[in-house]
């Protein structure tokens, strides 16, 4: 199996993914945003435990799902917990190592707080563009701000936070037209720069049930009425032309 290289191979096995188990809050204003966009055959990469493709489930829309997971130890937990989904497929691999397999193949592809592990994120690009039909589409959520980057990020694999402006010419240099950027979770920029970059904290599922419970609904009704002119984190839908 070819690999990317991380940051830290050993994190990556999965283990930055356990106190987001508790963020069904955020994972469904994430899944609201990619509504309009997904289609019947859809795949998502770097899928973990499945925790946010069973919300994906929820809404009906999918036909046929594949879920692309590299990591042993969070692909033994995907496939118990996918077990009794017939429209649902699961690999062990990294997309560089079975996109042969899907050639121009999905509706909609998910990158749900991936990309962001990925070293060489426009031969990632590349791949994904690739698996997608003609007019298929992206959905991407990445972490923001680069002013952000802390300990935490190192330590769990992310080699980068996105601006918006570098975001979009990635995806536009790489074959993608946007139909829609912008930052996510204002809020979530004061407790990342206060709990991560200053204090150097790690995440913990307590907090994060915290946070998901009281400020994602307040945030989420908030961000409707106001465009966020900053936020913790980039959500982009990209279509490959």
């Amino acid at each position: 199996m070819t690999k990317y290289k991380t940051k830290n191979e050993a994190v990556y096995e999965g283990r930055d993914l356990e106190a987001m188990f508790f963020a069904r809050n955020y994972h469904r204003w994430i899944i609201d945003q990619f509504r309009p966009f997904i289609g019947k055959i859809a795949a998502e990469v770097g899928g973990g435990s499945g925790n946010f493709s069973e919300i994906l489930l929820e809404t009906g829309l999918i036909s046929e799902l594949t879920i692309i997971e590299p990591s042993t130890e969070m692909y033994q937990r995907l496939k118990i917990k996918m077990a009794n989904h017939r429209d649902v497929k699961t690999v062990q691999a990294f997309l560089a190592d079975t996109a042969h397999r899907y050639h121009e193949y999905f509706d909609t592809l998910f990158y749900v707080n991936v990309l962001e592990h990925v070293e060489n994120d426009e031969k990632e690009l590349r791949l994904i563009r690739g698996c997608l039909r003609s007019g298929g589409y992206l959905c991407l959520f990445v972490p923001a701000l680069s002013w952000l980057y802390s300990d935490f990020d190192r330590d769990i694999g992310h080699f980068r936070r996105y601006h918006k402006s570098a975001l979009k010419d990635l995806l536009q240099n790489n074959g993608f037209e946007l139909a829609e950027l912008k930052y996510m979770d204002m809020a979530g920029v004061f407790g990342w720069y206060v709990f991560y970059r200053l204090l150097g904290k790690k995440m913990k599922a307590g907090e994060v049930r915290f946070y998901d419970k009281y400020f994602v609904p307040v945030m989420k009704t908030a961000e409707k009425l106001i465009t966020p002119p900053f936020g913790k984190n980039l959500l982009a839908i990209a279509r490959k032309k």
